[in-house]
């Protein structure tokens, strides 16, 4: 069952973006795909060190946001309890399919297994708009993930399931239900969500992603796993960060191209299924 969902997850991805091939310039000259590697990688280093180092040069108004967004989710906060026991009513009508799907798109295997396929399409095609996709998402990934990595540990904070209250805060444990600030699993489906999302400009594809993207944070939810504010912080920090890096990866030295926005729609019929192509 599990090789069955990871293998409807990639066949899902390339579903999307197959149909993509004339989206964005490819690449046409003869790199090598050694070289192509060497300079992706490249980038991923540069784009993490670009949003750690960011902060060094915020001004003013970017602290304010900052102070705004911190008081916003500690008033958030207040509603954490009443908010868990609503999740905890659905939990029974929440479907199964929807929990183990959601809980599994979280997971780092199913992550990096997505980006991989998404990645060795765009290298052995040498195609930079999937190249430049899968370059967002690890580098938002790395960047996110280490930001929540360190976090969950520093601060403590104990799992709505572990009946200890949302105020309940034990710094630098190493018990895994005193790690719930913020939500890993939420950072890495909604990292993958936005990343590919922001490269379509059709409205009802983007919500379609977005969609897919939702089901994690939710699960995280209804299975009492985490807080309100753990999935909130989590959804914000890892739009953020792929928002930063996005501008940084579209400079000119990085990966500057321009996408055709002209779509062009047709309906795939077969024995068993029926389908809506969109050709970007």
């Amino acid at each position: 069952m599990k090789h069955l969902f990871y293998l409807s997850l990639c066949l899902f991805t390339f579903s999307v973006y197959g149909q993509t091939n004339d989206s964005f310039q490819k690449q046409k000259d003869s790199t090598s795909v050694w070289k192509l590697l060497k300079y992706d990688a490249g980038a991923t280093v540069r784009s993490v060190t670009h949003a750690y180092t960011s902060p060094l040069q915020w001004d003013k108004k970017d602290f304010k946001n900052l102070s705004v967004t911190a008081i916003s989710l500690f008033s958030l906060s207040l509603a954490d309890e009443e908010m868990n026991r609503f999740f905890q009513k659905e939990n029974n009508r929440y479907p199964q399919f929807a929990k183990d799907f959601g809980f599994r798109l979280g997971k780092p295997q199913v992550f990096f297994a997505l980006n991989a396929g998404i990645y060795g399409y765009g290298l052995l095609t040498k195609n930079e708009a999937f190249r430049r996709t899968s370059v967002l998402i690890i580098s938002s990934a790395i960047t996110a993930g280490s930001i929540q990595a360190i976090s969950k540990t520093a601060f403590g904070r104990a799992r709505p399931s572990s009946g200890l209250g949302y105020d309940h805060f034990n710094p630098f444990s190493k018990e895994a239900f005193e790690h719930s600030f913020p939500s890993g699993h939420t950072i890495l489906s909604v990292t993958m969500a936005h990343a590919i999302a922001k490269q379509f400009d059709n409205i009802w594809l983007k919500l379609g992603i977005y969609s897919v993207g939702s089901i994690t944070p939710i699960t995280r939810l209804i299975s009492g796993a985490h807080w309100l504010t753990d999935v909130t912080v989590g959804t914000v920090l890892s739009i953020v960060v792929v928002d930063y890096i996005d501008k940084f990866l579209s400079k000119k030295e990085n990966y500057g191209y321009k996408k055709n926005k002209t779509i062009s729609w047709n309906v795939s019929l077969s024995p068993n299924k029926i389908g809506l192509i969109g050709t970007f």
